[in-house]
């Protein structure tokens, strides 16, 4: 019998209303999806529903950790839940700049396993019940590091090759099944509440719309989950009109 209920949308990495997760959660509430949001900060977490349920139906919410398997299962399975799992984006981890002497090899796991690891569970959780059905989509949140490594950002840089690379093989293993596997190298500073805490005087700093807007970005993730199998997109990156590259 076929699935009639709405389809799903699974956000790992959602925190404040002013940042990706969150914006990707919107786009597609907004969209008609049953949304699931997942983080760590219940706090946070209750202020991106109720952001979300101002575009569309309220998510739900669940608290846990992308580098757990048992969390990241639980995820997938409220959104089963909830309706058939259409598309399920990775945005986790954050960024911790360090002189690489100075890196403590917990903080360069930590890293890894945010990055790397969670959406290898991601994949591995969410991948069955689409090949069930031939069809679904996967997104990860890439960076500049994940082309590039600069001074100072070992660990994130290391994280986010790995994460591209795993999306490379996913791409070529699962597109040929019917799983459309994205790669979006955000390649400048996307204007969230993390980005402002650290960027002293981040407006005059930036030229007008030179820093990414999240709701933008997720315009792009909500284009890439609707495109024609005929015309997938794997990789693609997004800079301000303004940034250099």
């Amino acid at each position: 019998m076929n699935d009639t209920r709405p389809s799903s949308a699974l956000i790992l990495g959602v925190g404040s209303p002013r940042g990706l997760g969150c914006a990707a959660a919107r786009a597609f509430a907004a969209a008609g999806y049953r949304v699931v949001v997942a983080g760590r900060d219940p706090d946070k977490l209750r202020q991106a529903a109720l952001s979300v349920a101002a575009v569309g139906l309220a998510p739900q919410v669940q608290v846990g950790d992308v580098t757990k398997a048992e969390d990241v299962a639980r995820f997938v399975a409220s959104a089963e839940a909830l309706g058939p799992l259409s598309v399920a984006v990775h945005n986790a981890g954050g960024n911790r700049p360090s002189p690489f002497l100075q890196v403590d090899p917990m903080v360069f796991d930590e890293h890894w396993r945010a990055h790397a690891f969670g959406a290898f569970l991601l994949a591995q959780a969410a991948l069955p019940r689409m090949l069930e059905r031939q069809a679904g989509t996967l997104i990860f949140t890439g960076a500049t590091a994940s082309l590039r490594g600069r001074a100072n950002f070992s660990s994130f840089a290391a994280a986010k090759a790995a994460l591209r690379m795993t999306a490379q093989s996913l791409a070529r293993e699962f597109g040929p099944k019917g799983i459309h596997v994205a790669h979006v190298v955000v390649d400048g500073v996307i204007d969230g509440d993390r980005a402002r805490a650290f960027i002293a005087n981040a407006d005059e700093r930036f030229a007008e719309d030179g820093m990414l807007q999240p709701d933008r970005i997720a315009e792009t993730y909500l284009m890439l989950h609707r495109q024609h199998r005929s015309a997938w997109t794997h990789e693609l990156d997004l800079r301000p009109w303004s940034e250099p590259f």
